[in-house]
């Protein structure tokens, strides 16, 4: 299973990281810390050299209830800091977290290698022939409703079924645009209550039936330091531990905070893995 980002073939045999890069000022955990050229700079080479083959910028926060920011914003946060990474980094594989088709065509002209949409092109219909043009890979995220109302927007008939069908119908959607270099988020805490998520992780292994590379988004969130009575900032351990559990149901990529030690997850995995063999 591969991804073909700027020519190269990235193996996803092996689960890889995408190292988060907050670039927005109320994110949940990390808001406001990355606001300048070397803060970001600093951020930026630490995730690489910890093992992140992906850095992953958003400059909209999608935490529920987060402030709607107009596109403009949005733009002006996050353009300069492409152009900023991939002069500095050269060979850097910068994914763009937005669901605006502006945003992803002027990030991906500045030097952005894929785009990870929280939508899957349902917020901005232009988004998948934007991203069918530049052919680049798509990040396709499950979510009902906006990061504005989406913790309302938590009722299915049955869940696992009606993202099932969710994704389908999404992938057949992007393929029929030509766009075949895709990847799932199942979209943990997205339109879904803590209990909901544990079913979602639970089975997340029947996501595999789609034969594309599955993200798994799972780091510090609320279904971690919510069931732990603790706070985003103590929930690394708890994000470990779920890590693990996501890899061995078949996650391929893992979007992390905490590059090390998802790198370190992934290393035991595998040799866990090899000790089948």
């Amino acid at each position: 299973m591969t991804l073909n980002c700027k020519g190269h073939l990235i193996d996803l045999s092996i689960p890889k990281v995408m190292g988060v890069l907050n670039l927005t000022p109320d994110s949940f955990y990390d808001g406001g810390r990355y606001k300048d050229e070397r803060s970001i700079l600093v951020q930026t080479e630490r995730m690489l050299k910890e093992g992140a083959r992906f850095i992953d910028a958003g400059a909209y926060s999608s935490r529920p209830g987060a402030d709607h920011i107009p596109v403009e914003e949005e733009l002006r946060r996050i353009v300069p800091v492409v152009d900023l990474l991939t002069k500095h980094f050269p060979d850097i594989l910068i994914s763009i977290d937005t669901f605006r088709s502006k945003v992803a065509k002027e990030c991906l002209g500045a030097g952005a290698a894929l785009i990870n949409d929280i939508s899957a092109g349902h917020l901005d219909p232009a988004m998948m022939e934007t991203v069918a043009k530049a052919r680049v890979p798509y990040i396709m995220m499950h979510m009902q409703g906006t990061p504005q109302n989406m913790k309302e927007m938590n009722s299915y008939n049955d869940l696992m079924e009606d993202i099932r069908y969710y994704f389908s119908e999404r992938l057949a959607a992007a393929r029929a645009l030509g766009m075949y270099d895709l990847v799932i988020d199942p979209g943990f805490g997205f339109a879904k209550n803590i209990e909901q998520n544990y079913i979602l992780l639970r089975h997340l292994s029947l996501f595999r039936t789609f034969g594309v590379p599955v993200l798994a988004g799972l780091s510090r969130k609320s279904m971690i330091y919510k069931v732990l009575g603790i706070s985003p900032a103590e929930a690394l351990n708890g994000t470990t531990a779920l890590h693990m559990v996501a890899l061995e149901a078949g996650a391929n990529i893992l979007r992390a905070h905490d590059v090390k030690e998802a790198v370190e997850c992934i290393t035991l995995y595998q040799r866990l893995r090899d000790a089948d063999q």
